[in-house]
């Protein structure tokens, strides 16, 4: 029983964490997540095509969810 309360306790925080992720916004998560690896570049620096495989090619790296890289890449692509 301990068991499966300790299952619906971590399925709860995935959810509370997963809310956070869903309110930040595109900006916040580049900041959040490209800058801890490496300078990060000016989004002028690539087109919105570039930037969309720069972001598949990230993702992978950085462990980003597949709504955390459409973010991302919305932010770059706009700037």
């Amino acid at each position: 029983m301990a068991g499966v309360g300790t299952l619906l306790v971590l399925i709860m925080n995935s959810c509370v964490e997963s809310q956070k992720v869903a309110a930040k916004s595109g900006a916040q998560l580049w900041a959040e997540n490209c800058q801890r690896c490496h300078n990060t570049p000016s989004p002028n620096t690539f087109s919105a095509d570039q930037w969309k495989t720069i972001g598949m090619h990230m993702q992978t790296r950085a462990q980003l969810t597949d709504k955390e890289r459409e973010k991302i890449v919305a932010f770059l692509s706009q700037q």
